[in-house]
């Protein structure tokens, strides 16, 4: 018989590994309130045209990475890849274009076949939040200052830098594109395959391509801040000096792009060099052309995601919130009485541990492993006095304590 093991690309999430994505995930959960983002949830899987739609055929995503699958019902369905889609489309199906502007956030796990490596998996856990209805780039200062407050309250944020580009609105991306396409053009024979195939399709892609050559070629390329009208040109001013305003610090980035249509003005990326290669953690930017392209109004949108196993690594190991306390039972007759004291102790709000056999030595090794912070031994003679014995486990002193009084005493442990 075949040994099982997750599928490739996935892993479970044990309690030390859960500890920290919770803790990343309550962190940014709690920042994101501070600004009035709401939490909201979309299903795991949509209809794959949600997707198609709006990462385009071409993208590698519904090329290479999405997994679809069809239903029993002949539907054909799609495991969410990404969250944003899920948004929009729930903004248009639920009919809520009549409240904006939208501030949510969100969290959960998302799916791409790609090839794992650290911190990059087939099922991988985000947080994200979108600001829907808001045209100003007094928006996109604020979502990009709710990334930067997520990443200093995780105390991560001397680990990264915020790196900074624009994309302009429809006209300039349009004048830009047609300059970046004539320049590349000139050097088709030393592009790679890859970046060849998207010179006709989605030319931006080709300035991220993480192939040497294609960026020796990208680095001598026209830039887009020489391509942008008067209108793109006062936004994008407009984003910075917020940001400066903020004390947010900043890199421009010209190489920094959105491949899709729908995105215009600011694209951001909060990345590290502590994951090696993989240095994004938070990126994001504005999509106005989003909900449009999706069949709803035309409703402008900005927001970012962000990988919590990534930022579960640069956190580094979370303590356990509070220690236990190992109720043991001492002989076999007092097994009723420390099981009664134990959901005593329960409902009276401490965490508390009581195992199921053995001895009282391994009872104590239990609680040592568990790293109990101490032990309540409930013997047939403190019993008979109303009392327990309460043993300290890093110390291991121990003295009687009678039970009106055992609450307050081990609040001294939690």
């Amino acid at each position: 018989m075949t040994k099982l093991q997750p599928v490739r690309g996935t892993h479970d999430l044990l309690p030390d590994a859960h500890r920290s994505h919770r803790h990343v995930m309550d962190l940014a959960r709690a920042t994101a309130n501070l600004y009035g983002y709401q939490e909201m949830s979309t299903p795991i899987f949509e209809f794959t045209e949600v997707f198609k739609r709006t990462l385009g055929d071409v993208s590698d995503i519904v090329t290479k990475e999405m997994y679809t699958f069809q239903d029993k019902g002949g539907e054909w369905i799609t495991l969410r890849p990404e969250n944003t889609a899920g948004v929009a489309r729930a903004l248009i199906s639920g009919g809520l274009s009549q409240n904006l502007p939208l501030k949510y956030f969100y969290g959960g796990p998302m799916f791409r076949y790609e090839r794992p490596q650290k911190g990059r998996l087939r099922q991988f856990h985000q947080i994200g939040a979108e600001l829907l209805g808001v045209p100003e780039a007094l928006g996109d200062v604020e979502i990009i200052a709710l990334g930067a407050q997520i990443l200093q309250a995780l105390g991560v944020a001397d680990k990264v830098k915020l790196e900074l580009n624009t994309l302009g609105d429809g006209e300039s991306r349009d004048n830009y594109r047609a300059s970046l396409v004539e320049y590349l053009t000139g050097h088709l024979s030393e592009l790679s395959e890859e970046s060849r195939k998207r010179l006709e399709v989605n030319p931006l892609r080709i300035l991220d391509s993480k192939d040497k050559g294609d960026r020796k070629i990208v680095a001598d390329a026209p830039v887009m801040a020489d391509h942008l009208n008067p209108t793109s040109r006062e936004f994008f001013e407009t984003v910075c000096t917020g940001l400066d305003d903020l004390g947010i610090s900043y890199e421009l980035n010209p190489h920094l792009v959105r491949g899709l249509d729908y995105y215009c003005h600011s694209a951001f990326e909060f990345t590290t060099e502590a994951l090696g290669a993989q240095g994004a953690v938070l990126a994001g930017g504005r999509y106005d052309g989003l909900v449009k392209t999706m069949g709803g109004p035309a409703t402008p949108g900005v927001g970012w995601a962000a990988g919590i196993e990534r930022l579960a690594m640069l956190v580094g190991d979370i303590a356990a919130e509070s220690k236990a306390i190992a109720v043991v039972p001492v002989g076999s007759g007092m097994e009723a009485k420390a099981f009664a004291l134990t959901q005593e102790l329960r409902g009276a709000g401490f965490c508390t541990d009581l195992a199921f056999r053995g001895n009282i030595s391994k009872r104590l090794k239990r609680a040592n492993r568990i790293n109990a912070a101490c032990a309540v031994l409930v013997g047939e003679d403190e019993a008979a006095r109303d009392n327990v014995m309460v043993r300290d486990l890093s110390s291991g002193e121990q003295q009687e304590i009678d039970l009106a009084s055992l609450h307050a005493h081990l609040k001294r442990y939690c």
